[in-house]
């Protein structure tokens, strides 16, 4: 087993929680792990990356190879299309449709995710919709990762434990919440694979 994995957004938008999330459930499943992290201009709203590479077997390098991702986990559109190059032919992309405009040239939304949809594999998603439904649209990046677990070589279950272990020392109604954001993203994106077939 092998995944590589590109974490992808703007600073606050929380990529290292989820890559603290499924690094958390690779270890647990006695998994080699490694990271990688750019967090750039994060405080001012600039783009955050991480280099995730989990193997049953150990791995040389953090850094993912270029057309060699194996999944793009982005809470951001244009953050996800920026790292698209690193996409493998068979790769996915796990998105959010709600834009973080930081710039003042921000291009159309609707052609972002016209080129993202342009990917063999992609699930678009809104996740700011399913977060406030469930209550702080704080778990967006959550619900995400819901949307990326059948893609991530872990199982659902693995990455709930994670999330108890993560959150724990929050509270019952932080983990809860959290809990209710993986599995919102986890339906919406068996909602749209199942439409695809």
């Amino acid at each position: 087993m092998k995944k590589d994995i590109i974490l992808a957004g703007v600073g606050g938008q929380g990529i290292l929680s989820i890559a603290a999330i499924i690094g958390t459930a690779a270890v647990k499943a006695g998994l080699f792990l490694k990271q990688a992290e750019v967090h750039g201009m994060s405080q001012r709203g600039g783009d955050v990356q991480s280099n995730l590479r989990i193997s049953d077997e150990p791995i040389a390098s953090d850094l993912i190879p270029i057309g060699k991702a194996d999944l793009i986990i982005s809470i951001e559109p244009m953050e996800a299309l920026r790292y698209v190059p690193m996409l493998s032919s068979e790769g996915w992309i796990i998105t959010n449709t709600t834009p973080f405009i930081n710039i003042p040239d921000y291009p159309a939304k609707e052609a972002i995710l016209g080129e993202i949809g342009k990917q063999p594999g992609n699930v678009i998603l809104d996740a700011e919709a399913a977060a406030k439904k469930i209550g702080s649209v704080k778990c967006a990046n959550v619900v995400i990762l819901g949307a990326a677990t059948p893609f991530l070589g872990l199982s659902y279950y693995q990455i709930e434990d994670a999330i108890r272990v993560m959150f724990g020392r929050k509270g019952e109604d932080v983990v809860k919440m959290n809990l209710d954001a993986l599995k919102a993203g986890s339906e919406l994106a068996k909602q749209q694979l199942h439409q695809t077939r």
